[in-house]
Parts: C-alpha cells; sequence; structure tokens
C-alpha cells in the first residue's frame, strides 16, 4: 500500500516558493550603529527584523527577539553596536525554496526570519513565519482545526506595576513572545516583543508595563477555528491574541502567527494516521498480507518491539536481537524500560508518553542501553496501534542504530573545523576564533595578538627525506607551540609549514613578546626526522600583530602579522619582530633591560643610596631613606623610574626588595658599630612583596639575622594604592608588622583612592606629602591648601607628617609654619652612598 503524500499546498494550487511571498525592501543598517537607532528605525518600519551590514555585507540580523536581552538597568546597553548584539551567522534559505522546506527549517533551526538569496547568493529579500502562514494555503486545515489546539503554554501574567526589566527578563526566560498584563480593575493587556523593541527605540530604561501594555486583549473564543483567529490577527492587525474557556471565560493561553505554524505539522500526523488506518484495514481483510507483513518484519534490517496497550513487549524481530544483544525470551513480558541508557530524564520520558497518547505516535532520537552495557543512539518511531472500534490494543516501535551516522557526522564536523595533520584548528575555525576575540576585545576595550609562525627553510625537510618525515616534523612543531601557551591561547595551522598563534585577553605587549621567546625556546630543541631516530634543529620566524594598535579587523591583523614574519626572515631567521617599528624597538629595548637587570643582583651593580630625613624643629638628620640605585658599566647610571616599574612587572622586584631591605638592616647595624648617632631608615615596599605570603616572615627574618635590638628603626613606606586591595588581608599584614615593632608610613598620600574612614584604623606612624602638593606651594594657592590640608588631616589622626620634595627655602618655611614635623628634599641633600652619607650627615651630629 503506498503512503499518501504530504503537502501543505491546497490541491491543484502551483506551488509557491520563497522568493514569490518575501517582503523584497531589505532592512539594513551598519554594524557600528548603536542598538537605540537601529531599534528606532525598526519601530518605525513596523519591522520584526534588520540585517547588519559590514563592508557590503550581510554579517549577522537583530529581531524584536534579540531586545529581550538587552540590559534596561543602564543605558549603557543602548548605545552599543549592534555589531556587538546581534545574531550571527545569519541564516539564509534560497528564493526558490518551496514553503513547505522552509516552513520545516524555521521549525528545526529555531529561528523566525530568513535572508533570502538569489542563485548568485546576492541578498532579495527577508522572509518571516507569519509570511508562511499567510501564503501557504493551508485554509483546508484552519478551518477544522480550533484555536485551542494551537496553545502550547499556560500564559504568564504579571501585574500592571512589574518593572520593564522584569517583564523582558521573564519573556526571554520562558522562551514567549508575549505576556499578559492584569490591572487592578480586572481588565486583561498584552505587552509583546514589538512593545519591548519600542521602549529601546525610545530608550525608556523604567517605568511598569501597565503604561506600556495594549488594552484590552483582544481575545477569541476557544472553540474557534483557526482560520477565524487568523483572521482577526489579520484585520486587527495584531500578532497576538487571547483565547478563552467557554465555560468560565477564564483566559487559558495566548495564539499566535508562529503557534499557527507550529500546528501545521499536525497535518502530517493527521495524514500518516489515516495511511495506518488503510493498512490496518487492508490487513484485516488479507490473512495472506499479514502473514506477508509478518516476513517483512522479520527480514527487516531495523529493529521492531511490539508492546501490548500496557507497554508490556510481546514481540521483537531478529534485527532487535542483533542491536540490543536481549533474545526474545529475555525480554518479552519486560518493559521498554529494559533498554533504558539513564541519559534521558523523567521529564523527556513525560513528554514522549504525552505526545503518543495525544496524536498517536512520536518520533526522533534516544540513547538506549544494549544487554553488554553499551550506550548508543538510535532513531526511534512509536506509533500507537487501534482496532477497528477505535480501541488501543498495542504500540509499535522501529527503531535503526545511528551510531556510525553519528560517528560520521562527527568526524565530518571535525574535519571541517580542524587540520587532519596535526589536529590543530584550520584557517576555518581561526577566522571564526578571531572574529569573536575581536569582538570581545572591542566590547571590553581590550587587547589581542597574533603570532605567525613560519618554518625556516622546512622544504629543505621534504626536499631531502620525504613528506612522510615532514608531516612528523608537522606534528612535533603544533605539539610544542602548544605547551608554549596558555590553554584559553588558539594554535591553529593555516596550511604547509604555515602556524599562527591567537593570544586574546592580553594584558602588555610584553606578554606576547614572552611568548614568542617561549616559541623560540621550544623550538630550539632538537625535533625527531626519522624511524630511526635521526634530529634536527629547525628553527622558526615570528612576526606579531596586536590588536588595537595594528588593525582591528582580522584581514588587517593577519596581514600586518604575515608582514611582519616575513621581516624576521630579513633579517636572519630564528628571531621575532612586531609589526610596528616603535613597538619593536621598545621591546627589545624592553627585553634588554630585563636581561641586564636579571645580572644586576649577581654582579653588584645595584647599590642602596640613602637620603636624609630632618627634623623641622632643629634640622638636625634622624632618619634616612634607603634609596635603590643602578649603575651599568656600559650603559651607566639607569634611572629608577626605568628600571623599578620593569622589576615590578617582571616580579623580580620580589628579591630586590628583599635585598635592599638587607642592605638597610645591615647599614644600620654597621653605623652602630661606628659609634655613629642612632638614625631610623626607611625601605620603599612594593605591592608585590607586600602581598606576598611569606613577607611578615621574611620581615621577622631579616631582623633577627641583623640582630636589629629596636626595630621601630625600620621603616617600611607603604603607597596608598597597595592598601586598597583585599583591605582584610592588608589590616592583619600590616599588624602582623607592627607586632615585630616596625615602624609603617603611608608613602605618597594624596595621590590614591584611600578612605578615610578605612585611613583612621590602619597602624600607621606618619603620613608622606608626595612632592606634586610641595613643589608648587610657593606659588600655587591650590598646592599650598592640599599641603595644608593633608597636615591638618594627619594631625587629626594622630599622626606625624613627613614633606617630600622639599627644595627652596620657601617650602621649608611653610611646612614648618603649617606643623610638619620632618623635612625631606635637596634643600638638604639629595641621596648619597652610606659611606658619604655618613661623611655628611652623621659625622657632624656625632660631634655636636
Amino acid at each position: 500500500m503506498q503512503m499518501p503524500s504530504f503537502s501543505l499546498e491546497t490541491k491543484g494550487e502551483e506551488s509557491l516558493t520563497v522568493g514569490d511571498v518575501a517582503t523584497k525592501r531589505i532592512l539594513q543598517c551598519d554594524h557600528e550603529e548603536s542598538v537605540a537607532v537601529v531599534a528606532r528605525r525598526m519601530h518605525q518600519e513596523g519591522r520584526s527584523s534588520i540585517i547588519v551590514m559590514r563592508d557590503g555585507e550581510a554579517v549577522g540580523i537583530w529581531t524584536e527577539r534579540d531586545a529581550l536581552v538587552m540590559d534596561f538597568t543602564t543605558s549603557s546597553s543602548m548605545d552599543a553596536p549592534i555589531g556587538a548584539v546581534m545574531s550571527a551567522p545569519i541564516k539564509t534559505v534560497s528564493e526558490n525554496t518551496s514553503l513547505h522546506e522552509v516552513s520545516i527549517r524555521f521549525r528545526n533551526d529555531r529561528v523566525r526570519h530568513y535572508l533570502v538569496i538569489d542563485a548568485q547568493q546576492h541578498p532579495v529579500g527577508v522572509i518571516t513565519q507569519t509570511d508562511v502562514v499567510l501564503h501557504q494555503g493551508i485554509e483546508h486545515y484552519l478551518q477544522i482545526r480550533t484555536v485551542e489546539c494551537a496553545i502550547t503554554k499556560e500564559p504568564r501574567v504579571l501585574h500592571a506595576s512589574a518593572d520593564v526589566a522584569l517583564v523582558s527578563r521573564e519573556m526571554r526566560q520562558r522562551g514567549v513572545d508575549a505576556v499578559l498584563v492584569h490591572y487592578d480593575d480586572g481588565e486583561l493587556g498584552i505587552i509583546t516583543e514589538r512593545d519591548i523593541l519600542r521602549l529601546v527605540a525610545e530608550q525608556r530604561l523604567s517605568g511598569n508595563v501597565g503604561a506600556l501594555a495594549s488594552r484590552p486583549l483582544i481575545s477569541v473564543d476557544s472553540s474557534v477555528s483557526l482560520y477565524q483567529a487568523r483572521s482577526i490577527l489579520l484585520s486587527s492587525k495584531v500578532r497576538h491574541i487571547g483565547v478563552i474557556n467557554s465555560t468560565n471565560q477564564r483566559v487559558i493561553g495566548i495564539v499566535s502567527f508562529s503557534d499557527i505554524l507550529s500546528g501545521i505539522e499536525l497535518v502530517y500526523l493527521k495524514e500518516l494516521k489515516e495511511a495506518l488506518d488503510e493498512r490496518n484495514q487492508a490487513l484485516s481483510l488479507s490473512r495472506r498480507s499479514l502473514q506477508l507483513a509478518d516476513r517483512v518484519i522479520e527480514a527487516s534490517l531495523e529493529g521492531i518491539m511490539i508492546t501490548d496497550a500496557e507497554a508490556r513487549i510481546v514481540s521483537v524481530n531478529p534485527a532487535f536481537s542483533r542491536m540490543t544483544g536481549y533474545q526474545p525470551n529475555e525480554v518479552i513480558g519486560q518493559r521498554p524500560s529494559i533498554l533504558s541508557s539513564g541519559l534521558h530524564d523523567h521529564a523527556f520520558y513525560a513528554a514522549l508518553w504525552g505526545e503518543l497518547k495525544q496524536r498517536g505516535e512520536w518520533q526522533g532520537e534516544v540513547w538506549n542501553r544494549r544487554k553488554d552495557g553499551e550506550v548508543f543512539p538510535e532513531r526511534l518511531t512509536i506509533a500507537a496501534i487501534r482496532d477497528d472500534q477505535g480501541q488501543l490494543t498495542h504500540y509499535a516501535a522501529l527503531f535503526s542504530d545511528i551510531s556510525e551516522l553519528k560517528r560520521t557526522e562527527r568526524q565530518i564536523r571535525h574535519l571541517a573545523y580542524y587540520d587532519p595533520l596535526t589536529d590543530l584548528p584550520n584557517r576555518r575555525l581561526f577566522h571564526d576564533r578571531l572574529e569573536m576575540a575581536i569582538a570581545h576585545a572591542h566590547r571590553s576595550k581590550g587587547r589581542l595578538a597574533l603570532i605567525f609562525v613560519d618554518l625556516d627553510r622546512f622544504k629543505r625537510i621534504n626536499d631531502s627525506l620525504g613528506h612522510e618525515a615532514g608531516d612528523r616534523v608537522l606534528r612535533q612543531v603544533g605539539e610544542r607551540l602548544l605547551s608554549a601557551v596558555r590553554e584559553d591561547d588558539t594554535v591553529a595551522r593555516l596550511g604547509g609549514d604555515e602556524f599562527v598563534i591567537m593570544l586574546s585577553d592580553l594584558l602588555s605587549v610584553d606578554a606576547a613578546v614572552a611568548v614568542a621567546r617561549n616559541v623560540l625556546q621550544v623550538m630550539g630543541q632538537p625535533l625527531e626526522l626519522g624511524r630511526s631516530g635521526e634530529e634536527s634543529v629547525i628553527t622558526c620566524s615570528l612576526g606579531i600583530s596586536l590588536y588595537p594598535e595594528d588593525g582591528k579587523s582580522a584581514e588587517e591583523l593577519i596581514r600586518n602579522a604575515d608582514s611582519a614574519m616575513y621581516r624576521a626572515k630579513d633579517v636572519g631567521r630564528n628571531n621575532f619582530q612586531l609589526y610596528s617599528p616603535e613597538i619593536n624597538a621598545r621591546s627589545l629595548e624592553h627585553l634588554a633591560m630585563e636581561n641586564n637587570l636579571r645580572h644586576a643582583m649577581e654582579q653588584q651593580q645595584l647599590q642602596v643610596f640613602y637620603q636624609p630625613i630632618l627634623s623641622a624643629h632643629d634640622e638636625r638628620v634622624h632618619h634616612a631613606e634607603a634609596l635603590l640605585r643602578w649603575h651599568h658599566p656600559d650603559l651607566g647610571n639607569i634611572s629608577p623610574a626605568d628600571f623599578i616599574p620593569l622589576a615590578e612587572e617582571t616580579g623580580m622586584i620580589i628579591p630586590i626588595g628583599d635585598w635592599v631591605l638587607e642592605s638597610a638592616c645591615a647599614q644600620l647595624r654597621d653605623w652602630q658599630a661606628q659609634g655613629l648617632p642612632p638614625i631610623g631608615i626607611s625601605v620603599n615596599v612594593s605591592a608585590l612583596q607586600f602581598h606576598a605570603p611569606d613577607y611578615v616572615a621574611k620581615v621577622r627574618e631579616i631582623l633577627e639575622r641583623h640582630q636589629i635590638e629596636t626595630p621601630s628603626a625600620i621603616t617600611l613606606e607603604l603607597t596608598e594604592s597597595m592598601l586598597v586591595e583585599d583591605a582584610l588581608e592588608t589590616m592583619h599584614t600590616m599588624n602582623a608588622l607592627r607586632e615585630l615593632g616596625v615602624c609603617i608610613d603611608l608613602d605618597d598620600f594624596g595621590t590614591g583612592y584611600s578612605s578615610l574612614s578605612y585611613l583612621k584604623h590602619l597602624p600607621i606612624s606618619r603620613l608622606k606629602i608626595d612632592r606634586a602638593f610641595v613643589r608648587g606651594i610657593h606659588k600655587d594657592r591650590r598646592d599650598s591648601a592640599i599641603a595644608a590640608a593633608i597636615i591638618q588631616l594627619a594631625h587629626s589622626l594622630g599622626l606625624e607628617v613627613v614633606a617630600e620634595g622639599v627644595e627652596r627655602e620657601a617650602h621649608r618655611d611653610f611646612l614648618r609654619a603649617n606643623g610638619s614635623e620632618w623635612l625631606q628634599g635637596f634643600f638638604y641633600g639629595g641621596a648619597l652612598p652610606a659611606e658619604e652619607f655618613a661623611a655628611t650627615h652623621l659625622k657632624n651630629l656625632k660631634n655636636l
């Protein structure tokens, strides 16, 4: 018996295509236009979607549905570029596609809009689900189905006082395009995705839905046909109507054009059921046909299982046994759950049985378990079988093992995006990831880097040892490159001996340079060339481009990294070059300084100088600040402003800072041994040192090693910016340091962001006024006001004040007059080596 063909077009009517009904005028916008501007254009045009363009090409789509993800708590979300929030890539459909086929695609792709393209892939229009409902010629079906059959969910009802943000979140989370609004007078209204779009267009971030909803709700009785419902939707120029229970007059659902389109699938089930009924009638009339059917079932390559009306297995065919491993006697009398894999939850099976009882059949993919425990996927169709009186007698299940199909699909997907030789992402996947990384960096104002990697003289390997050796080298190179980057970074093979590394969320240029150095280092190890163990070192040339400095598009970054790579080859291979010559020069200079700094401590190039801190009362030296100096044998004196930030960036500041504290304590003991007047020494502490978990223990160890009997002679200077990180842990560390007996000064006060309520609880002894406020106090009223205010603030907190940058007599006089206890600056002397400092400042005190 032949199955009837399934057609949603009216019998005898010429089939329509997508091109016949699509909207020909395409509403479009540039990817950099703001969300609010785009929404306003859609609202004015009365359109539910807009195509997003970049450089003349369609790159995405933004719809009313996408408006639900907007953040109504901040206006900045409305100013975001549409390219950052659009749906991409855009889904397309040929203009020659039939309406029946596109209706199925709408269901499978779960979208409501397609960009229509012609044979040359040029956009020619847009088609929506509404277009299908209005033109598919299904009046005969719509007239025999009631509107109640199209209800898919119980309507969500919100009070009129609900906030706009709540409504948007509810619609997004529940996957609905409209919710009902209840007013205090008992009336119902409705708010839809189109209303949310209007709010975005008007940039209205707040308000209750009662003022925004459409009221009263247009409703129909649940017994009304879908044809009538569609007519009301068209005549009322709305896309949603309420459905009222005819008994209690309560609204039981909302129906839209999308729901009507989803209901069309029921036509297929109806015609299929009619075919099954015809088959059953034919079988009941012919015993011979029944015997033939039995033989077909026995010979079928698909597994077949028959159960009774209570879902107990009564029969299986040989293919069932081959696929599951169960013999008939092991499953007859059992329930189908004997095959359950445990991968589907209760809700899945509840939905399956619900659809089976309601519609008479179910079709889909499930994961079941064989007798040996192996889990496998199958394509399963279940049909309910009824007798001539319409009574349910059996269920028939037909299934096929699709393990190989799934495996093939996975392989095809993998081959589409990964290089078969190295298993690294290929050019296509790399481009996708790069576009996403650029969009993320644009939104977060971050940076990323591309590193092009090209093997030096790789052609000689292929020519001399053959392609097998070349392939072995390329696989090893891929493994080496992966070992040189972070897990979140991407290593891809573009083809031949060309690889590329993408570094996302880049903190600085130096981070990219560090990775390039790692690559050169790992590639400096020998690679295995042949099975007999031959090895050779194959170097590589690297080119680096940075976002956004060297380009803001994928094409620019790739082109410029490639250009930098060729420059690396031109200057001798086995090196890296940055695309920007200025950045490249700074990077090389930075790298040279870093290498020199690593050797500076070993080669005793670092030295501690001391600058006097005098009492404002008697202008005698009571303290000295330990200041680090670096004299390079070739480069001469290097400014602390150049090497201190580098030391902090590389982490070398920790051992250097520990050495400075060691030197200061040793010098303190040495001056005491010479019988010089006792003074205190202040030592600067970096944030990395201070926040190290063992810092307090290190300070204790250094004090004990140098037998500092009066720890208060050592002062640790901390900056404001160090104190705002992890306030609780900071307070704990400072208290632990004070328990050791050392003093703590707050350095560069006035340049940070410390809270005064937080400051009053810190165990500090002195505030140091930053030199920026002292420099202009003799001529700038604002500087003098700030300096006086800091002194007054410190005194009100019970703290003393040290003023840095005292360079003039006028500075000294103002600070003394306003009560600063301590003065420091070139007016009294610069930083000197320990011996000169003692001769200049301490021996004079000894003679007083």
